[in-house]
């Protein structure tokens, strides 16, 4: 047949429990699709474990999709009045939007610009589907950020700060687990 060549092209199917894992006390990443395979996003699955607050931040480039698969977490996708430096669950949005608590099937949407975050306020683990445009600048950021985290002490600020810098991500509020 005319205009078919012979080299194919396949697609990537990652079975559940799949994926290259990073994990620390902090945060479970399971890498699920990465640049090697999409030009569109990279996926992860995030395990995100009692007490866990990711900081409020934002990006000038990324675009960010999350979908709460498992548990509850309290999120945040807008613009504050003021930005309080300290903590971001009390942020109200000149328009009247504040913090949200996030249940299974949830979906939050982040375009480049809009500050956001999560936490997991209860004592269950919660499990989300995560998904940053352009690829690959979160696989590298989870991995750095994971090997500063690893050791399960109190984060070093300061250095997750110059991570996120590197990774176009402005951090608003600090990052937090227990």
């Amino acid at each position: 047949m005319e205009g078919l060549t012979s080299a194919s092209v396949d697609g990537l199917l990652v079975p559940p429990g799949q994926g290259r894992v990073v994990e620390t006390p902090a945060q479970r990443v399971t890498f699920k699709v990465t640049g090697t395979h999409s030009r569109m996003a990279s996926t992860f699955e995030v395990e995100v474990p009692p007490g866990f607050d990711v900081g409020a931040h934002v990006h000038t480039r990324s675009e960010e999709l999350f979908y709460v698969l498992e548990g509850e977490l309290d999120v945040l996708a807008f613009e504050p009045r003021i930005r309080t430096p300290d903590s971001w669950k009390g942020w109200e949005s000149s328009s009247g939007n504040r913090v949200v608590r996030a249940t299974p099937g949830t979906v939050i949407v982040v375009p480049p610009g809009c500050p956001h975050a999560f936490a997991n306020p209860t004592d269950t683990p919660a499990k989300m589907f995560f998904q940053a445009s352009p690829p690959p600048d979160h696989e590298r950021y989870f991995e750095e950020l994971l090997e500063i985290l690893r050791d399960g002490g109190p984060p070093d600020q300061e250095a997750i700060e110059a991570l996120r810098l590197k990774y176009d991500i402005e951090q608003l509020t600090p990052l937090k687990h227990r």
